[in-house]
């Protein structure tokens, strides 16, 4: 942890302000006719998602912190909570499936994903970006609709639905961004 001046804020670091951790969102050099210039930083509370818009003068002086990254293997699911194991130490911690969100439909097991950890605490969780996954429906394609760049809908296995090219059927694998929920190409 290092004290860095408030004009030094740029977007990505991590602060700590009014005894809580944030991250800059965006920041931006703010130069008055009257008065010291100063930083107006757009803030993002980790720990509990608040937003907050805030001045940073060149007498302002912050914590710079580093969050650390380790990696976890997903084991199971246990009602609502996700088993991980640190790869490293074999500890094993449970997420709330909420704490996650909706990708953790993406989740396999022996998956290895990145938790970013704050004072030993989770505060996020970084997926791989692409997982491979099969299709178990998808709309048949009608005549004519390969003429154009079309897509049709179509179901994983894993429940989510997304939009595929015509030529892609039922019972085949591809390759789905994990970020974007989005079809990226067949799996091979």
């Amino acid at each position: 942890m290092a004290k860095i001046n408030g004009n030094d804020i740029r977007p990505g670091m991590l602060i700590e302000h009014d005894g809580s951790l944030w991250i800059a969102v965006k920041t931006v050099k703010v130069k008055p006719g009257k008065g010291p210039a100063y930083n107006q930083v757009e803030l993002k509370n980790l720990l509990d998602g608040r937003k907050l818009n805030n001045r940073f003068g060149s007498d302002d002086r912050v914590e710079e912190f580093h969050l650390e990254y380790r990696d976890f293997q997903f084991l199971y699911r246990q009602g609502s909570n996700l088993v991980f194991m640190d790869t490293d130490t074999y500890e094993q911690i449970e997420l709330d499936e909420d704490f996650i969100g909706e990708r953790a439909l993406f989740l396999q097991d022996g998956m290895t994903v990145k938790v970013e950890l704050y004072q030993a605490r989770p505060i996020g969780i970084r997926l791989p970006d692409h997982v491979v996954l099969e299709i178990i429906e998808a709309d048949p394609v009608l005549k004519g609709q390969t003429a154009a760049s079309s897509y049709k809908p179509a179901k994983l296995e894993n429940g989510l639905r997304l939009l595929v090219p015509p030529f892609v059927t039922a019972g085949e694998k591809v390759v789905v961004d994990t970020n974007e929920v989005a079809y990226v190409r067949r799996a091979e």
